[in-house]
């Protein structure tokens, strides 16, 4: 199966290094995208422009998206043909409605908020954060090396495409999958579980550990999505 993978905020194509031998190894192809998260001008359609002009869509794709690629796969598979979107913590975007504004009206935040708060505003809307949040945030159950590593390849993220209305139309038709991680200190993990039954009529699958198992739990993180495309 062709799998593509598409990182969230602050992050880049590097963080699913440890994922992809372990995906190949189960005999997948598998692709990366680099979303223009530092772009204060790039919002949502913007990073699903990036995906299918990066992507070769000669054999659809399963979409794997991690946190704030969840509000743009859905705009990808309304556009090109797609076998399945998997959402792996990741926010559902609601046509019409910001990220922004889905965070107030729902508990999609972790209820572990960070005891740091590293963050740097460099104008634009354009911020940064620092390493001890990151840490916090999405590798607290990484290894020291692992989350050195991590934390040293972050880059700025525009929240553009978490303060501007949702471009979505409407949900495409397509299947979809959602992934819990059980101890997620970046997204509610109880959250996840209901709006994967009420979004997307599914039960998610569970996975130990937090927001980032790409890098702390690689092998089965690929066993868990190779099961979800079969």
């Amino acid at each position: 199966m062709r799998i593509v993978l598409v990182h969230g905020s602050y992050h880049g194509p590097w963080c699913w290094d440890l994922l992809t031998p372990e995906l190949e190894r189960l005999g997948h192809d598998v692709a990366s995208v680099d979303l223009p998260v530092s772009d204060p001008a790039a919002g949502a359609a913007a990073y699903a422009d990036a995906i299918i002009e990066q992507v070769d869509w000669t054999v659809p794709p399963v979409l794997v998206a991690h946190s704030m690629a969840g509000l743009v796969i859905p705009l990808v598979a309304g556009r090109q043909t797609v076998t399945r979107m998997v959402f792996l913590a990741a926010f559902l975007p609601r046509p019409g409605v910001s990220a922004m504004d889905q965070r107030h009206a729902e508990p999609i935040d972790s209820a572990i908020p960070p005891q740091t708060a590293e963050w740097t505003d460099l104008g634009d809307g354009v911020w940064m954060v620092g390493p001890n949040t990151a840490r916090e945030l999405f590798f607290q159950d990484a290894s020291t090396d692992v989350a050195e590593w991590a934390i040293g390849h972050l880059r700025p993220q525009s929240y553009r495409v978490m303060t501007e209305a949702s471009p979505l139309g409407e949900w495409p038709s397509v299947p979809s999958s959602y992934i819990v991680c059980s101890d997620d200190h970046a997204l509610n993990p109880d959250w996840g579980r209901q709006a994967a039954r009420e979004r997307l009529g599914v039960e998610a699958v569970e996975l130990d550990g937090g927001h980032s198992p790409f890098l702390t739990r690689p092998a089965e993180l690929a066993e868990a999505l190779h099961k979800l495309v079969g």
